[in-house]
């Protein structure tokens, strides 16, 4: 009974992995985007002359907070692969555990019992131990997804001031201020990401 429960409980770790890296995939398309975009800003800004300048300072920062943003998630992403293979060990077991179990039931006699015994101080210290790692790196996953939240709210609000900005760009002022909600619309899209790896990461591991 308590194999199956490992093993089903392995099966719906890695479908809320498979979520989460999903969702990472969009967000790294999405800093991939406003990097380039904040590239192009750049660009514009300086054909905009001076009255452009504090809009060209705020996309150089965007375009720091899209590499940042980036690095974040390959952090984000190598965390998963570790509890991949935490979770990969857990299915191994269970599957030892399940031949222990077998062998228990065609054994006799002391063999039946030595067998018994094995198996049950092997489950408790495996399961223990397994249960630790992935919790370690559930919370460790918890605190780069809260991290990266915050590092996200600051592009919102790069974005926003961009806007602003971009209302001084003179003759330029119809083209910046597209980019700027261009960065804007973008941003939105990664905060929706990041509430939906919020809500997968706080599914319960094993429920």
């Amino acid at each position: 009974m308590a194999n199956s429960h490992s093993s089903e409980g392995a099966g719906r770790e890695l479908r809320r992995i498979v979520r989460i890296n999903e969702e990472i995939k969009s967000v790294v398309s999405a800093a991939f985007k406003i990097n380039l975009m904040a590239m192009n800003a750049i660009f514009l800004a300086k054909r905009a002359g001076q009255s452009a300048l504090g809009f060209g300072v705020l996309s150089n920062e965007l375009r720091r907070f899209a590499t940042d943003l980036q690095r974040q998630m390959d952090t984000l992403r190598e965390a998963t692969y570790g509890s991949v293979s935490t979770v990969t060990v857990l299915v191994k077991q269970s599957r030892i555990s399940r031949l222990l179990e077998r062998a228990r039931i065609e054994a006799q006699g002391q063999a039946k019992t030595l067998i018994q015994q094995l198996a049950r101080s092997r489950d408790e210290s495996t399961l223990a131990r397994n249960d630790e790692q992935m919790a370690a790196l559930n919370r460790r996953l918890t605190h780069m997804i809260a991290d990266t939240a915050q590092l996200v709210e600051l592009g919102s609000v790069l974005a926003r001031s961009a806007k602003i900005e971009a209302a001084y760009g003179g003759g330029f002022s119809g083209s910046l201020m597209q980019v700027s909600s261009d960065f804007e619309k973008i941003i939105g899209e990664i905060q929706r990401s990041l509430e939906s790896l919020t809500k997968h990461q706080s599914e319960d591991f094993l429920a």
